[in-house]
């Protein structure tokens, strides 16, 4: 028993130290200082205490100061999360802006004795949980009251029509009187339809009149998200278009759009009414029966969307809940329309049953839309039709032919949004992250830790741990000191390895009361006006992490300097390689200007415990983690009931609720919008848009209200940080992963999906995730692996470090006082870790080939099966799976204690083989077969997918060493012994490259050619050669004429022809001049 009580006697000295050390800091620096100095002098007897007898359990001195210290932190803690609060705001904003003097005056000083010596300090001031409490809302499609705009409004007629070279203009008049359900009545449109190449066209109705009388309405300018406009050649082109735009006016207006080549109607107002007011905007469109619609971001949700799904778009800091809004706002969506053809005839069936015929013969058409709009929406899908309500602004509607999904997605990143961003090579390594890296020593260890092991490494990242007090460009001065960064990153890039850092959204505000709180950034900014301001033209103060804050307006004209500036500035102290941009919904803990009569308090702590904190330890794993580890979940469980009880106890009896929630409604006014709570409201994550959000009235530099443009935060500081980050590295690619993101966001960033669960199923959701962000063209898309929230386990992260291998951005991460997670912490994980890692670093070469095509004609990197064989409907809803570009078939196990997986082999039966990554045999499966694939702990299965050449390269720990290494070239042939594939090759870096070289593979009548264009110089030999399939003996190679003599061998179980060391036949470089191998 005393050894047990001196056990835990140690953990509480060293885990309160710690706690006191890091309160006390946030304090003051110098007062963190002076306790450590008294521990250490305490420890090494140069201080004596005396003991109290008889006290408590504990016998060491320290441990009876540290627990009195420890409960009067705690204690100052919950008495400041009840303060008097008064709920009026000087902006304007229903926010909780002013809290009471009295409390104040109890914060302003304590006292404590250390070494005899009494010290005075303010204590962390805690912002009250109300302050992030909004009014109580009825979401207007869980209202039964709610008032059916197509039942009450009269619509509009067209008139005044106007054609024109590529399409027609028209006047619309309101039909009657004006219903005002929830917004003002716009009486008069203009409607502008044009046909913009061979593929695209747009349909666009706006407020006819835009002037000072009408200053409420807003239209979204092109200088901040670019408005496609009608190609050069149009004129020609269009005339080829596969769309047909049809207007009527029976009863009142409606539009249609067809496709000529098949009839079929793909949008249609016809039968419902348009309603365009100044705070809500709804168009309906009927979809057939069992449609098959993907996209409308950003959600945790499957591929498919579904027939009964409401998708809310508003950009909200809220953690991966199931299908609600998240991060991003992405309002386009991919409708894939099925039929079966009759062999006969060739007349086309639409096909409105998920049952299919194996033997049936089928042909699918796919089209996108994409409404150009960044209000607040949400859009309806239902079992006969799609609902599009909007918050303000105009209809800008762009309609893509398709007639498959690569055309859709090329045609909407090259004409609409842009197209991505090209990655530097070295971000296709594996990185390392996690919230919780107490200083560089520890990040240094993390990194031995990799190499130790011999697991790659490439990146290493920190979370907000290394700022000083959570405040963007300036590092925390005693653990991320910029003298120890200095020699930590110099050893780094030293090694070919590379640091990223956290760059949140919110700019702390300096205590005016405190000198020593003086914050460079923040004054800056100020001067230059680059910060939102209440609507009375008063610094907007929200609160995020370092406390109270202000937030960057990219609409003003000094913010994208002034960030620039900071970037730079941070850089010549710190050399990091990229950034990682967070909290950009944009995020604040508190409603409306919560800190402008509250700075003295500043730095201010949020309203919420942060992990690990008292009441918020994480006892949370992944499913069955009873089954494998029975002991250890039996204490969580224990462990998490007594905090949840703890945590009800000191919150105090729960109050009677009534049975009718007093739920907020507003109507609309003429003239006035109200933009904090629009009468209509939507399905928002987080209710009020106000909450965990800067509020709507904040103002930008030009008038508009962030009511309008609260969408494009994310999207806009991504712009901003890629600007920065070129004249931080003039000439280079910026390496950029971003939270929130809009349409063109991929011209600038990566994403990662946010803040997800060590669950399996979130491991799972990751897949469909990634597809959806294909469509958006943000190819760069990973998760964190492992999980970010709760506490990973063995098998979980042994199966998620080898799924995440295939996803383009890879990364590990997870949260605050977590257990760790990286992927040396089991051995399994190890083990499991290298062996995906090993195909992933040979496939390279492949992988950035493929991102260079998605760069330059907008194709996709990760692929739903669906979209490789577009003609199979039984893959419209398939998500458990995805190609790896047109090549690699990855079937991940994503079931907790699973050790076997169902997958499909598309095309099998109709042309198709297979063969697996490891043992290079074919697949033996049958048409549209499940096949029960064995997927023991530690094993992924991987196949290469007939037809193509694959170039590899052996792996290394970092992807500059890769680079130096021989090629290779894997030859999956199809069932006619043929196979295609290209290789591209430049400095890896560059933003335009001085030189580049493209190969084009192709395999034929048993012989392979490499021919390639460009005037990069790659001196690696070629050094093998496996191709498989093969199914004849072979006695005789050749290399431009030339026999191989050595190193030919031809497995005839496996149908396999190796060839290896052709290194000195390709001396001068693999790729140096055209070549011809035969068998």
């Amino acid at each position: 028993m005393d050894t047990a009580v001196r056990a835990l006697e140690q953990v509480f000295l060293w885990s309160s130290t710690t706690f006191i050390f890091l309160q006390t800091c946030r304090v003051s620096l110098s007062l963190g200082c002076v306790y450590v100095a008294f521990v250490v002098s305490v420890q090494l007897g140069l201080i004596k205490l005396r003991a109290v007898r008889g006290a408590m359990v504990f016998v060491n001195p320290l441990s009876i100061f540290n627990a009195f210290f420890y409960f009067t932190i705690l204690l100052s803690k919950i008495n400041a999360q009840s303060p008097d609060v008064d709920t009026t705001s000087s902006s304007g904003s229903g926010a909780v802006g002013v809290i009471s003097p009295a409390l104040i005056a109890s914060q302003t000083t304590a006292t404590v004795a250390i070494s005899g010596t009494t010290t005075s300090f303010q204590p962390e001031f805690t912002v009250p949980a109300a302050a992030d409490v909004g009014a109580t809302l009825l979401p207007n499609i869980n209202d039964p009251n709610a008032t059916d705009a197509q039942t009450v409004c009269p619509g509009y007629v067209g008139s005044n029509v106007i054609r024109t070279a590529l399409g027609l203009n028209a006047t619309l008049t309101l039909a009657g009187t004006a219903c005002n359900v929830y917004g003002i009545d716009i009486d008069v449109l203009n409607l502008t339809v044009e046909y913009q190449s061979a593929d695209r066209l747009s349909v666009k109705i706006v407020p006819a009149v835009m002037d000072a009388s009408n200053t409420s309405e807003y239209i979204l300018p092109d200088h901040l998200v670019h408005e496609p406009t009608a190609d050069a050649d149009a004129e020609t082109t269009s005339l080829t278009n596969d769309l047909s735009f049809v207007w009527s006016n029976e009863p009142t207006f409606s539009f249609s759009v067809y496709r000529v080549s098949t009839g079929d109607m793909l949008f249609s107002t016809g039968g419902s009414k348009l309603v365009f007011e100044n705070q809500f905007v709804e168009l309906v469109s009927p979809l057939p029966e069992n449609y098959n619609v993907y996209g409308l971001g950003e959600r945790i949700h499957g591929f498919r969307l579904g027939n009964n799904f409401t998708a809310t778009i508003y950009a909200a800091d809220s953690g991966d809940p199931i299908d609600y809004n998240i991060y991003g706002s992405h309002p386009f969506y991919l409708d894939t329309r099925y039929y079966e053809t009759d062999s006969s005839s060739g007349n086309l069936t639409l096909v409105t049953s998920n049952i299919t015929n194996a033997t049936g013969e089928y042909k699918s058409y796919s089209h996108g839309v994409y409404n150009r709009n960044a209000h607040g929406q949400e859009i309806l899908l239902r079992p006969t039709n799609i609902t599009w309500r909007l918050l303000g602004g105009s209809i800008d509607l762009y309609f893509l032919a398709g007639p498959d999904q690569p055309s859709v997605t090329s045609a909407y990143q090259v004409g609409v949004i842009g197209l991505p961003a090209m990655q530097q090579y070295f971000t296709f390594g594996f990185h390392q992250c996690r919230w919780g890296y107490a200083n560089w020593s520890e990040l240094q260890d993390v990194v031995n830790s990799y190499a130790r092991f011999s697991i790659p490494l490439e990146n290493i990242w920190t979370d907000i741990d290394y700022m000083n007090q959570y405040r963007d460009f300036d590092n925390d001065p005693v653990r991320f000191n910029y003298s120890e960064g200095a020699t930590f990153l110099s050893n780094l890039h030293a090694n070919g390895q590379h640091y990223i850092p956290i760059v949140d959204s919110a700019i702390y505000v300096p205590n005016p009361e405190n000198a020593s709180d003086a914050y460079t950034p923040f004054n800056d900014g100020n001067e230059t006006r680059s910060f939102m301001t209440n609507p009375d033209g008063s610094l907007y103060i929200g609160e995020v992490w370092p406390g109270y804050t202000v937030f960057p307006d990219w609409i003003s004209g000094g913010a994208g300097s002034w960030w620039s500036t900071e970037f730079v500035n941070w850089h010549n102290k710190l050399s990091f390689d990229g950034a990682w941009i967070d909290m950009s919904e944009v995020s604040s803990f508190c409603i409306g200007s919560c800190g402008s009569d509250n700075l003295t308090l500043n730095p201010v702590h949020p309203g919420f415990s942060l992990p690990g904190e008292p009441g918020a330890v994480i006892y949370d794993y992944p499913e069955g983690f009873n089954l494998t580890n029975a002991t250890e979940a039996a204490a969580a469980a224990s462990a998490s009931a007594s905090q949840s009880a703890a945590s009800a106890s000191s919150a105090g009896p729960t109050p009677a609720s009534s049975t009718t929630p007093n739920y907020l409604r507003t109507t609309p006014t003429l003239g006035v919008r109200n933009v904090n709570y629009p009468p209509y409201v939507i399905n928002n994550v987080q209710g009020d848009l106000a909450v965990h959000a800067v509020s709507p009235n904040a103002t930008h530099a030009d008038g508009t209200q962030e009511y309008d443009v609260h969408n494009l935060f994310g999207h806009q500081i991504l712009n901003a940080t890629y600007q920065a980050l070129l004249d931080v590295f003039p000439g280079k690619r910026p390496f950029i992963i971003g939270r929130s993101t809009f349409p063109g966001s991929g011209m600038f960033a990566g994403h990662w999906g946010g803040d997800n669960a060590s669950k399996f199923y979130y491991m799972f959701f990751s897949i469909p995730q990634a597809l959806s962000f294909s469509l958006f063209g943000i190819p760069m898309f990973g998760v964190d692996t492992c999980g970010f929230n709760g506490n990973s386990d063995e098998e979980l992260c042994n199966r998620w470090m080898q799924l995440s291998a295939f996803f383009p951005f890879y990364r590990n991460h997870n949260t605050l006082s977590a257990n760790s997670q990286e992927s040396y912490v089991w051995a399994s994980v190890i083990d499991a870790s290298k062996a995906a890692m090993n195909i992933r670093y040979q496939l390279l070469p492949y992988i950035y080939t493929l991102f260079f095509l998605s760069h330059t004609i907008g194709s996709t990197v990760m692929r739903a099966l669906a979209w490789e064989f577009p003609n199979d409907p039984s893959l419209a809803a398939a998500d458990r799976q995805f190609f790896l570009g047109p090549a690699i078939l990855v079937t991940p196990v994503l079931d907790q204690g699973a050790t076997t997986v169902d997958g499909v082999f598309p095309g099998v039966g109709k042309g198709e083989t297979y063969y697996d990554w490891y043992t290079q045999t074919a697949v033996i499966a049958s048409a549209r077969q499940n096949v029960t694939i064995d997927a023991p702990l530690g094993h992924i299965p991987v196949y290469l997918r007939g037809g193509n050449v694959i170039p590899i390269q052996e792996p290394a720990l970092v992807t500059r060493d890769a680079r130096k290494n021989p090629w290779g070239l894997l030859v999956p042939l199809s069932l006619e012994g043929s196979a295609s594939g290209s290789l591209y090759i430049d400095d890896g870096e560059s933003l335009v490259p001085n030189a580049t070289l493209y190969v084009e593979l192709t395999a034929f009548n048993n012989s392979l050619c490499a021919s390639a264009r460009g005037s990069y110089t790659d001196t690696n030999p070629l050094a093998n050669i496996t191709i498989i399939g093969l199914q004849r003996s072979v006695t005789n190679v050749s290399l431009n004429g030339m026999s191989v003599t050595n190193g030919v061998s031809y497995n005839d179980t496996n149908k396999v022809l190796t060839i290896t060391g052709l290194q000195n036949m390709t001396s001068a470089g693999a790729w140096s001049q055209d070549w011809t191998l035969t068998w």
